[in-house]
């Protein structure tokens, strides 16, 4: 059944700031650093392997992989604990729905942006012959096509999340950060030439105030975020829809998947 949320605004500040969200809130700060990290770091990796090529395959393979495994075990160590949110994308969906509340979420975007820009500071540290790569688009993308596509690709995922997310499915634990890595990794390799197939506004943030600029960083918020929005939207009001409206429906008013 789908957790209900404070109704009043002091309930809902006092439910953000009581000891359970704040294990919450620790979790996405480990799970978030631990995605950037990879996910940022495996760019890097990249170029070191190639000799500095950006152009060949495995500029866009290497990365891909990266993000499919790294988000898959991001998101399960923190499945139990906070969601396994892992982008404020995700995260602003979730308020939509009603999922969390809004103090909650801002609390969540907190921790996700100071957990990029570590990971991504310890990366600037530890490697020293390069620089913190940043999320670009191509030239032949406008800042508007590369949001559009942002957000489509954010759409996928946040709808991956709220279908794994969903209890009446029965899925094991294990399965759900599974396919949610599966779409990451497949998004990355269908749009990182073209706009970076970041779908994360956190990591976004973090590569762009380390390495000093933030071109474009509209891009990497407006498309996430609207993207993420429109799928909590559609998946709670047009794919799932209450027991009592469906014959299908089970005695215990949980909504039935169509």
């Amino acid at each position: 059944m789908r957790r209900m949320i404070p109704t009043t605004f002091s309930s809902k500040f006092q439910g953000a700031v009581s000891m359970n969200a704040l294990r919450c809130y620790v979790s996405e700060f480990i799970s978030t650093f631990f995605f950037v990290l990879a996910a940022v770091g495996s760019v890097m990796a990249s170029r070191k392997l190639t000799a500095g090529d950006v152009t060949g395959p495995f500029s866009v393979l290497i990365p891909a992989i990266a993000n499919a495994f790294a988000l898959s075990s991001s998101v399960y160590i923190s499945w139990n604990v906070s969601g396994g949110h892992v982008n404020p994308a995700v995260t602003f969906g979730m308020a939509v729905a009603g999922r969390i509340s809004v103090p909650t979420a801002m609390f969540y975007w907190t921790s996700q942006m100071i957990a990029s820009v570590m990971a991504c500071l310890v990366l600037k540290v530890t490697v020293v012959e390069q620089h913190v790569p940043i999320y670009k688009i191509a030239g032949e993308m406008t800042g508007f096509g590369a949001s559009v596509l942002e957000g489509v690709l954010s759409f996928v995922l946040v709808y991956t999340v709220f279908t794994a997310n969903d209890p009446r499915r029965g899925l094991p634990l294990a399965v759900g950060p599974i396919f949610i890595g599966f779409v990451a990794g497949a998004n990355v390799l269908a749009a990182g030439p073209f706009s970076g197939g970041a779908m994360n506004p956190a990591c976004a943030f973090g590569s762009a105030m380390i390495y000093g600029s933030f071109k474009n960083q509209a891009v990497y918020w407006v498309g996430p975020l609207l993207g993420g929005a429109t799928a909590a939207l559609v998946y709670d009001n047009m794919v799932v829809v209450p027991a009592a409206e469906d014959d299908r429906g089970s005695s215990t008013g949980d909504a039935t998947v169509v």
